[in-house]
């Protein structure tokens, strides 16, 4: 099996176009030495810990150094721990903590939130600044290091995904975790002269493992774009001829909405995840593209393999050693019926996580993913919703705990995922106190900005077991098409007005719009 390392080496002699940014391109040569000056700098630094390798904090956007550092890691066999540049100073202090950084690599934009939370033993260093060009500027000419010592099971980056606890997890990415799909993506469906597009946050997998690894892999030219914007999409194709786009979640709806109707673009492939089969269909129809929806995760421990040619809505059919388990008994579900997606036989790419067990996913010896599926006759396979300890709001994963701690609350109260109409959740509160929308506003504010409620449930009681936990799967089953007074905030602003019967309809159409009405139905 290959190493990020080896694909890397393969491409040092390569002149075709390896990577463009904002009106730059770099050949695959250029690309390679820019990672080779980054690995003879990572060679000279030290580590608090000397039994591990160098970690490398990047609090980055979508910029051309996040990959020039992501190939030094991995020819030098240091780590990358990548930063999510929407958390808070605080929140990044503790992932940089249970990561390990030895060094934080940032930007001007998000200087100031690094040197928040720097301290002592964890410097800061601007990319963009004088000193750091003047600091790589001694490694220039660098060759790629010899390869010994990097082997496929040699960790290469941390990307912080969230589990059941509350606290953001840092999963293990070994060069076996990026190589795999790489290849697996660069084999079935592209050429040297396809150019990928990516505008998805390289601080998660998906962008990592469906754009970076497949250029790489087949040597073709991707192209990233600093954030993502739904308006730019269409010129950013055309502008580079791109020929395959990575998205991940609720980004086909906003680019559908930005594209009203048919538009003449190089576009083939659509390759990503969670987007509602209607916006699927949309896309694929205005941009005359093929659409393929994957099942992922960044453990990566279940693979589902995507049918273009499945129903609408298919993740894809089950695959050796997946299945579809009843939590609470653990026996088969039958087609039709509602259970955990469950590896029965292994952990796929699943390495782990980072100083942490990972017992909540792991009983049995089997690797129960949290998310909830149904599969028809013919094995097809069609997501349902998530355990409700685990969000996924507009492509952000969190733990509902991290919001219920932050939020000081009178009264009882709980939070959980509802089903969004588009992809992923929103994010649904049930409370028996007092509820003063604009003082709710006032105290959410502050928050990361998708942990802010869309739907708050006011109720005089809630339902809870015999020990007194609160039964949240009651609650996300009936959401808000309940009899309790639910306030809900229709827009991205925090404006919370009573839910009427007529948006209840009007959601419900939405619903039906986009093909994921059969969330609604509480099989959680």
């Amino acid at each position: 099996m290959n190493t990020v390392a080896e694909l890397l080496h393969a491409r040092a002699g390569d002149d075709a176009p390896g990577l463009s940014f904002e009106g730059r391109t770099w050949s695959w040569r250029e690309v390679v030495a820019e990672c080779a000056i980054r690995a003879a700098w990572f060679g000279g630094l030290r580590t608090v810990d000397p039994g591990r390798p160098v970690h490398v904090g990047i609090l980055l956007d979508n910029v051309p150094e996040v990959l020039f550092l992501i190939g030094g890691a991995a020819m030098s066999g240091s780590v990358i721990v990548a930063l999510n540049t929407t958390r808070t100073a605080v929140e990044l202090e503790g992932d940089a903590a249970r990561a390990d950084c030895d060094l934080i690599v940032t930007e001007p934009r998000h200087l100031p939130t690094a040197q928040d939370f720097a301290h002592d033993d964890l410097g800061v260093v601007d990319y963009e600044s004088p000193g750091y060009a003047k600091l790589l500027a001694g490694y220039e000419g660098a060759e790629p290091p010899a390869l010994a010592g990097v082997t496929a099971e040699t960790l290469l980056m941390l990307i912080f995904t969230s589990g059941t606890s509350g606290n953001p997890r840092a999963v293990r990415i070994t060069h076996r975790k990026v190589v795999v799909p790489g290849e697996s993506l660069a084999g079935r469906m592209l050429s040297s002269d396809d150019v990928l597009y990516s505008p998805m946050p390289l601080f998660h997998s998906g962008a990592i493992m469906a754009a970076y690894a497949p250029a790489l892999a087949c040597g073709g030219r991707l192209v990233i774009r600093r954030r993502f914007s739904a308006s730019g999409l269409l010129d950013d194709v055309r502008e580079h001829g791109c020929t395959y786009l990575h998205y991940v979640g609720k980004a086909l709806s906003y680019v559908v909405a930005a594209t009203p109707g048919k538009v003449d673009n190089p576009l083939k492939i659509a390759f990503g995840n969670e987007a509602a089969p209607a916006e699927q269909k949309l896309f694929g129809e205005r941009f005359g593209c093929f659409v393929i929806d994957a099942y992922g995760s960044t453990e990566t421990a279940i693979a589902l393999t995507p049918d273009p040619f499945g129903p609408p809505g298919a993740l894809g059919k089950l695959g050796p050693g997946i299945k579809i388990l009843d939590p609470e008994t653990g026996a088969e579900c039958p087609p039709g019926a509602t259970g955990e997606l469950v590896n029965t036989s292994d952990m796929g790419l699943f390495d782990g996580y980072y100083q942490e067990q990972a017992d909540d996913r792991l009983r049995d010896g089997m690797y129960w993913s949290g998310d909830y599926v149904r599969a028809d006759e013919d094995g097809y396979v069609f997501f349902v919703g998530r355990s409700l300890d685990r969000l996924r709001v507009d492509g952000e994963n969190f733990g509902a705990v991290e919001v219920e701690r932050a939020l000081d609350l009178d009264g009882l109260f709980a939070v959980y995922g509802v089903p969004d109409v588009s992809a992923g959740d929103q994010v649904m509160l049930a409370t028996t106190g007092a509820f003063d929308p604009a003082a709710f506003a006032e105290a959410v504010a502050g928050l990361n900005p998708k942990w802010a409620p869309r739907y708050v449930r006011v109720a005089r009681e809630l339902p809870v077991t015999a020990s007194n936990k609160i039964l949240k799967r009651a609650l996300a089953a009936e959401g808000w098409r309940t009899e309790d007074p639910v306030w809900f905030r229709p827009g991205r602003d925090l404006t919370y007005r009573p839910m009427t019967p007529d948006d209840v309809t009007a959601l419900r159409e939405e619903f039906a719009r986009t093909g994921r009405l059969h969330l609604l139905e509480g099989q959680r």
